[in-house]
C-alpha cells in the first residue's frame, strides 16, 4: 500500500473502466455518483472513515462499476493494487470476514438512500448528508460548494442555497464562500430524518468501531 494525495474534483474511477486499484480513506471524502443520459448526476454513496473506494475489486477478476468515484474533500488515502485485494480476500479469512461484513453495511446504505431520496424532503436530506459528511471526516467544517452539493442531492443549486438558508436561520450551520459549518448537532439531526440513526447503526453493529470525532 501507498499513501497518495487526493485533490478536489479528481476522478478515482469512471463507469466502464476496469478496477484496477483500490482506495481506503484517511482524511479525505469521496462520493458514489450515478450520471444519467441527460447529464444529471446523484450520488449514491459516500466513502469515509469506514469505507473503501473499489469494493468490485474484491468481488473477481478484472471487475467494473457502472458509477464513478469523484473526490469531494481533499486529502490522503491508502492505494494498492486491486489484484494484491483479491489475492488476499481469497487466502486471509479475517480479512475476508471484515470485506463482507463491510459489503452488508454498504447494501444497508445503498438501500436506505433509495428511500430516503424518494420519500424525504430536500431539508431533511440535506441535514442527513451534512451529517454523514461530518462523521466522515471527523470534522464539523466541510469545505463544498452549494452547486457541488446540488449534484450530491440531485436538485437545483436554488434549492440548495433555500435549504441551507433555512438551516442557518435555525442555527443548525453556518455558511461561508464553498465552506458549510456545524454550528448544532443535535439540532440538526433532530431535523434530519431516520436515515442518519438507522444507517450509523448498522455500520457500528456490523464493523464495531465507532468513528473519533
Amino acid at each position: 500500500m501507498e499513501q497518495v494525495e487526493l485533490s478536489h474534483g479528481e476522478i478515482l474511477n469512471q463507469p466502464g473502466e476496469t478496477i484496477k486499484e483500490v482506495y481506503f480513506r484517511l482524511t479525505c471524502l469521496i462520493s458514489i455518483t450515478i450520471t444519467m443520459m441527460d447529464g444529471s448526476t446523484l450520488e449514491a454513496g459516500a466513502i469515509g472513515s469506514r469505507e473503501m473506494v473499489g469494493i468490485n475489486a474484491f468481488m473477481g477478476g478484472g471487475e467494473t462499476t457502472q458509477t464513478q468515484y469523484i473526490v469531494q474533500v481533499p486529502g490522503t488515502a491508502m492505494r494498492m493494487k486491486a489484484q494484491t485485494l483479491l489475492h488476499k480476500f481469497d487466502t486471509e479469512k479475517s480479512l475476508r470476514d471484515v470485506m463482507l461484513k463491510y459489503t452488508q453495511a454498504y447494501i444497508a446504505q445503498l438501500s436506505q438512500n433509495v428511500a430516503c431520496n424518494r420519500i424525504h424532503t430536500i431539508e431533511q436530506r440535506m441535514g442527513l448528508w451534512l451529517l454523514q459528511s461530518s462523521d466522515r471526516v471527523a470534522s464539523d467544517e466541510l469545505l463544498l460548494s452549494h452547486e457541488f452539493l446540488s449534484h450530491m442531492l440531485g436538485v437545483r443549486r436554488s434549492g440548495v442555497t433555500e435549504t441551507a438558508h433555512i438551516l442557518e436561520k435555525k442555527g443548525f450551520i453556518r455558511c461561508s464562500r464553498k465552506k458549510i459549518k456545524i454550528i448544532d448537532r443535535q439540532g440538526l439531526e433532530d431535523t434530519s430524518c431516520e436515515c442518519y440513526g438507522v444507517i450509523k447503526n448498522e455500520y457500528d453493529r456490523l464493523l464495531r468501531f465507532k468513528a473519533k470525532r
